[in-house]
C-alpha cells in the first residue's frame, strides 16, 4: 500500500498496513501470529511505555513505543481472525453506560460488581 492509496488517518488503512507488514514477513507461517507470542511482545511494549515514565523520557519516546503496542493489537485482531473495530464499538458502548469512582485518589470506570 502506498502512502497515496488509502487515506493515512482511518483504521481501514492502518488494518491494511499491519496485515501488509505480516504478509512481507510471513508471520502466519513463522510463528508471528501465535498468540502467546503476541501476548509476551505486548507485555514488552508495555514496559517500555512504562520505561518512559519512571525513567522521564520523552513524550516522543512514548509516542514511539505507544504506537508499537497499537500496530501489536492490530496486528492480534488479524492473528485472531477477528474485527477490532467492531469489538472496540461494542466495547465503548459498554463503558460509557459503566459508572465512575474515586478509588485511592484515581478516576476508575468499572461494573463495581460485589463492591457496593
Amino acid at each position: 500500500m502506498s502512502d497515496d492509496s488509502m487515506s493515512r488517518d482511518s483504521y481501514a488503512a492502518m488494518l491494511a498496513m499491519v496485515q501488509s507488514f505480516h504478509d512481507k514477513h510471513d508471520f502466519s507461517g513463522a510463528g508471528g501470529e501465535d498468540m502467546i507470542y503476541r501476548i509476551a511482545l505486548m507485555t514488552e511494549e508495555l514496559g517500555e511505555m512504562s520505561a518512559c515514565v519512571t525513567k522521564g523520557k520523552t513524550m516522543d519516546e512514548m509516542a514511539e513505543e505507544t504506537a508499537d503496542l497499537l500496530i501489536l493489537l492490530i496486528g492480534t485482531a488479524i492473528a485472531g481472525n477477528f474485527d477490532l473495530l467492531e469489538a472496540f464499538w461494542n466495547k465503548m458502548d459498554k463503558l460509557m453506560k459503566r459508572d465512575a469512582r474515586m478509588i485511592d485518589g484515581r478516576i476508575r470506570v468499572s461494573e463495581f460488581r460485589g463492591q457496593d
